[in-house]
């Protein structure tokens, strides 16, 4: 079987690394990437394609899914303080301005 082949993968697996390139896609990231990061994913939960014998399921961990929401701002965290404050006056203002004409 070549690198790449996903036929030893459930039609539930493919589906899930379609629905999470989908999104990848939406949030502006490049197709080949977005495809990797899915099934780098499906992987994670699910320890990979479909193996025979028994005994061998394991239960899937949701992890890297929710991993992916929670890596998000951690470019505002990475400012000072103070900069942050800033940028929260300068927003208050704008909003305040807009409120009123």
């Amino acid at each position: 079987m070549p690198r790449g082949d996903k036929s030893s993968y459930t039609d539930k697996q493919k589906r899930q690394a379609e629905h999470i390139e989908e999104g990848y896609e939406e949030r502006g990231v490049g197709k080949t990437e977005a495809e990797r990061r899915a099934w780098a994913t499906v992987n994670a939960e699910s320890g990979g394609g479909r193996k025979s014998g028994s005994g061998r399921g394991k239960a899937e961990n949701h992890a890297p899914s929710r991993k992916g929401g929670r890596k998000g701002g951690t470019a505002s965290t990475a400012r000072a303080g103070a900069d942050r404050s800033a940028a929260a006056k300068k927003g208050w203002e704008t909003r305040r301005k807009h409120a009123q004409g």
